[in-house]
């Protein structure tokens, strides 16, 4: 995976995918991960983001999401 602007490292990855880009190989990213990181860059907690849905309240990230510091400037 790898993301452009917005407070990302310059050339930072997360993640391995097949000679063509096509699969994940190895150990794979969680897509709650990804939200949870876009959720943070965007200023926002992805434990109090709640949408409704089917008359439920649920979470994007779902059970709750790391967010990937690895690709983050500090």
């Amino acid at each position: 995976m790898w993301m452009a602007g917005g407070d990302v490292k310059a050339g930072a990855t997360a993640g391995q995918t097949d000679d063509f880009g096509l699969r994940a190989v190895g150990e794979s990213i969680p897509m709650r991960n990804v939200h949870a990181t876009i959720l943070d860059l965007m200023g926002l907690d992805d434990k109090r983001l709640r949408y409704l849905h089917a008359g439920r309240l649920r979470q994007l990230t779902d059970i709750g999401g790391k967010v990937l510091t690895e690709i983050i400037e500090a």
